[in-house]
């Protein structure tokens, strides 16, 4: 008798432990979705430029990595402290990515296959993380695998008067292709 109320009693903390990891999952991962869709967005409406995604996913992916670490510190969980630290810096990346959006600064992405490929690996890694198939630390490496594109992306672009090269373009969509299976395997 005794032993079949503790171990209820532990069923019962257990669920409690569960439920309260995924609403700061929930919390955490809402906000880290919607802040990859606002920059998808910027992507696709040219108001981003190649480098200004650059820096915003190196940031996005940084948080990503912080939170991923703290978790495995503290059982996967966050402490009160770390939820709002990390708040804190997902604010802040809320602000920089309303400011990037709203500068003069614009991209003519154009309809070419790279930056519609770009757009589509955004899309994909937000969904992973609305969906919880993609962990924060998975999330983390792929947001630094874009990140290292968008900028090789930008500085081809600037090299060369705004355009691509066709080996560019083909270098950069070999490499997306690679992207591309990583998103997928970390999705599956």
């Amino acid at each position: 008798m005794r032993l079949t109320k503790m171990m209820m009693m532990t069923g019962t903390a257990a669920a409690l432990l569960i439920s309260s990891a995924v609403a700061q999952t929930s919390e955490v991962g809402k906000r880290a979705e919607n802040q990859q869709d606002r920059i998808a967005q910027g992507v696709k409406s040219g108001s981003l430029t190649a480098g200004e995604t650059s820096n915003l996913e190196k940031k996005e992916a940084a948080i990503n990595q912080e939170v991923h670490v703290d978790r495995t510190l503290n059982g996967g969980k966050l402490t009160a402290a770390e939820r709002k630290q990390v708040n804190a810096q997902q604010n802040q990346l809320s602000k920089q990515i309303y400011k990037d959006k709203h500068n003069a600064a614009t991209q003519h992405y154009g309809t070419n296959e790279v930056d519609s490929r770009r757009e589509n690996q955004q899309d994909r890694i937000a969904n992973g993380i609305a969906s919880g198939k993609l962990s924060a630390a998975q999330a983390s490496r792929l947001e630094k695998g874009e990140a290292a594109i968008n900028q090789e992306v930008h500085t081809d672009r600037s090299l060369n008067g705004g355009k691509l090269t066709a080996a560019e373009r083909k270098q950069v969509n070999r490499q997306q292709n690679r992207m591309s299976g990583k998103i997928y395997r970390a999705k599956h």
